[in-house]
């Protein structure tokens, strides 16, 4: 089975709503109507677009507080907004296609991840993962990027909070040498990389500019497998990715990353190679 997942990295895709979100949605499409007001005319009250307004009725974006205190104000909604929102529900930020790979990794025995364009979603700095929320190609609003951030730190968390998964990074070293964000934000990342190490189920490795060759070509790649002892793959382009269960197809991708982690660098020399890029910067 293949199931369309979005860019680990920076996907740029609405949240699933939730049966929260499609409420508040219809309270606050309520008191607007109630109000007589258009989402052309309630919009600029609140100082939001018509499409933001016409994704929150609709709830497919999660409402900051800025939008939730001026449509409580300007609807003079008897506090029966602010009450809803108190009550909203989903894990912002992530996609609904997301989600599938998002809950399986909640329980992961075992986690493997190989990149070869950023550093792996699990391992980023606020402060990187920001720059590259910043930099996105459409841009994206305040608001969404501050949603983005939240999902991002939120999932960061698996590493500490699940201490008897095991997990392995595969990255290649051009990533690290890139100054994404510049020197100073590279800095904490690698230094942040290097505190990750040091957990005794992680596990991190570089594939060196030397290896001219490598069985990680094809693309970045995700495996995990659940207590029940079953793996999945997961693989992505530039705006699509696959969730895989075929049994075949995951066996292959499985003796692609067992190579590689025979191809890239010890652990130990790894970090040693860290240390040397942090101190070129």
């Amino acid at each position: 089975m293949t199931d369309a997942v979005p860019d680990e990295g920076q996907s740029g895709s609405e949240p699933e709503a939730t049966d929260s979100l499609k409420a508040f949605g219809e309270v606050v499409k309520a008191f607007r109507k109630r109000a007589r007001l258009t989402q052309e005319t309630f919009a600029p009250r609140v100082g939001y677009s018509v499409p933001t307004v016409a994704s929150i009725e609709q709830g497919r974006r999660f409402p900051s507080d800025d939008f939730v205190e001026q449509a409580e104000v300007v609807l003079d909604a008897f506090g029966v907004i602010q009450a809803t929102a108190k009550h909203l529900t989903r894990k912002p930020g992530l996609a609904k296609w997301f989600r599938q790979w998002a809950k399986l990794e909640l329980k992961a025995v075992t986690l493997y991840t190989y990149e070869n364009r950023l550093v792996p979603g699990l391992l980023q700095t606020p402060a990187y993962a920001k720059t590259l929320f910043d930099e996105q190609i459409p841009a994206l609003g305040d608001d969404e990027i501050e949603s983005k951030l939240v999902a991002r730190v939120e999932r960061m968390k698996l590493l500490t909070d699940r201490p008897h998964t095991i997990y392995s990074f595969i990255v290649e070293e051009h990533v690290l040498r890139r100054q994404t964000g510049g020197p100073e934000v590279m800095r904490e990342q690698i230094d942040h990389i290097i505190a990750i190490a040091a957990q005794r189920n992680i596990d991190i490795q570089i594939m060196p500019h030397s290896r001219g060759h490598h069985a990680g070509l094809s693309g970045p790649l995700w495996l995990l497998e659940t207590p029940e002892n079953r793996w999945y793959a997961y693989s992505e382009g530039q705006e699509n990715g696959l969730l895989i269960s075929e049994s075949k197809v995951v066996s292959i991708l499985q003796k692609r990353y067992a190579r590689m982690r025979a191809q890239a660098l010890s652990a130990e020399d790894s970090m040693s190679l860290l240390q040397e890029i942090r101190g070129a910067l």
